[in-house]
């Protein structure tokens, strides 16, 4: 049953890997992840390769070999457990393909090694993986329009992602945070998006690091009436995110967007009825600094 649930999946996205493996970024990744394989089984060039089988036959994969790939497909099956798209699955896949294929070129011949290592550097340095480009009802902002957007109308709880284009976590949410919005976008509850590693003043006000040491990318932050109200993943006292994960359940079940949408729903009215402003938040609000209590005024009423 272990194994036939992973495959029942591979097989229910199949379609939509084979439209991934048909772009640039995913067919050379291919190629790479394999290149030591190719190499090894290739006649003409596996026969000049060394080995140490006793069997002397060079185009098979020694003992030594057999134990590092092993090892690192365990590393990958653990890895995976915490992936949540079929891109992250891939992602894992393809960078511990490449790992292995460094060691295992380097242990065969240092020439091998310096070459793929280069090559791994340059394909790091010239292709990015694809960004999501499906259906989504995002704003995007950017330095100058996320304060007026936010505090535009009052009414309105906006829930924004920070992310970078460079961060392959916020690659691999981009689809998930899509889906939310298609579900549960409306007049009143909205999703938006700001690219703080292109916005740098963004990230120092919203306090969102975009180290990738802190692991808050991506960052979710809802807001209400133009204050933040909560976020995802919190952070801790040494400015460290707290180990949070990005599924599509967590987000709705933590943010409590099933009772945010219909509560939001209601600035849908058609013109001309009456609007009833929401009722008070169901979150907690974020602590702010301290303010001089104001002073209750009482009133007689006779």
């Amino acid at each position: 049953m272990a194994l036939l649930t992973p495959l029942f999946a591979f097989l229910y996205h199949l379609p939509q890997v084979y439209k991934w493996l048909l772009k640039p970024y995913y067919i050379a990744s291919l190629f790479m992840s394999v290149a030591f394989l190719l190499v090894r089984k290739t006649p003409g060039i596996c026969e000049h390769l060394s080995t140490q089988r006793e069997d002397g036959n060079s185009c098979d994969f020694d003992w030594r070999e057999v134990e590092i790939l092993m090892f690192l497909s365990a590393i990958v099956m653990m890895k995976n457990r915490r992936a949540i798209t079929i891109e992250q699955h891939v992602g894992n896949i393809i960078l511990f393909s490449k790992v292995a294929n460094v060691i295992l070129f380097f242990r065969l011949d240092i020439r091998l090694g310096l070459l793929y290592l280069t090559l791994c550097i340059v394909f790091l340095m010239i292709c990015k993986p694809p960004l999501y480009m499906g259906p989504e009802y995002i704003k995007y902002f950017s330095d100058k329009t996320i304060d007026d957007e936010l505090e535009k109308d009052n009414r309105v709880t906006w829930i924004v992602e920070f992310f970078a284009n460079w961060s392959p976590e916020c690659q691999s949410f981009a689809s998930v945070y899509a889906d939310l919005s298609l579900k549960y976008n409306c007049a009143g509850l909205k999703f938006g998006k700001v690219d703080i590693g292109r916005y740098s003043e963004v990230s120092k006000k919203y306090r969102v690091s975009t180290s990738p040491l802190s692991k808050q990318l991506p960052s979710l932050v809802l807001f209400q009436g133009g204050k933040e109200v909560m976020r995802r993943p919190q952070v801790d006292k040494k400015g460290r995110a707290v180990s949070w994960t990005f599924t599509e359940e967590n987000i709705i079940r933590e943010f409590n967007l099933n009772e945010l949408y219909q509560k939001s729903k209601k600035l849908d009215k058609p013109k001309g009825e009456k609007f009833e402003r929401p009722t008070e938040s169901v979150f907690a609000p974020v602590p702010e600094e301290e303010e001089p209590e104001a002073e209750t005024i009482t009133k007689d009423l006779h």
